[in-house]
């Protein structure tokens, strides 16, 4: 398969990461196949929770770096790359824990990786040969992570600003934001940048030309 290439998306919650992740991989993916590209969400990676009820999960900090399992998420990237297939966690955003199910991920000659904090972890930017920082305007995050929460995640409008209030925000300007210096390309405009996704699928397609 040759040289495996990991491609990081970062930004804040509800910029457009996933969207455009997803954009970039289900057109190529149609070109090249899951042998040529693979595609990794940082969400996955949660830490379990089984072992705490559901109210005190709903106390988690889910913006902070401690709510992730990098140190997994890196092995499996390490994996990867020696041609090991993963299994990928699943995560329930309705319960706040891990799902019983994994998600069998195989070897690819590019692997995409989405997430809040992935550029703010010196062990995961170590692992990335390219960084992308989604920086979209946080009232915009703001109303499509209410429109998503409400429709998909089943939270209260309450429920949404008071944790937007208390942990997402403040994480943004903590964690998230100061994460965009390490970027190699800072993407605006959030999912809908139809010259920055052709911009990287060109790249992709470079990489997978080889």
């Amino acid at each position: 398969m040759g040289k495996t290439t990991v491609i990081a998306i970062a930004g804040a919650s509800a910029s457009g990461k996933s969207l455009f992740a997803s954009t970039v991989y289900q057109q190529l993916v149609e070109e090249f196949g899951t042998d040529g590209i693979a595609i990794l969400a940082e969400d996955a990676y949660y830490r379990d929770q089984s072992h705490m009820t559901l109210e005190q999960r709903t106390f988690t900090n889910y913006d902070h770096p401690s709510a992730f399992e990098h140190d997994l998420l890196a092995q499996h990237i390490e994996q990867l790359r020696a041609g090991q297939a993963i299994d990928m966690p699943q995560y329930s955003y309705k319960v706040h824990t891990r799902m019983d199910e994994t998600l069998r991920v195989k070897p690819a000659k590019v692997i995409m990786v989405e997430g809040i904090l992935l550029l703010s972890d010196e062990q995961l930017r170590n692992a990335f040969d390219i960084s992308v920082f989604m920086d979209t305007p946080l009232d915009i995050c703001l109303l499509r992570r209410m429109k998503r929460d409400l429709e998909e995640r089943g939270r209260t409008l309450s429920s949404i600003t008071e944790q937007y209030e208390q942990y997402v925000r403040p994480a943004f300007f903590d964690f998230i934001y100061p994460s965009k210096q390490y970027a190699d390309l800072v993407v605006t405009r959030g999912g809908q940048n139809e010259i920055a996704i052709d911009i990287i699928k060109t790249k992709i397609r470079q990489l997978l030309a080889e």
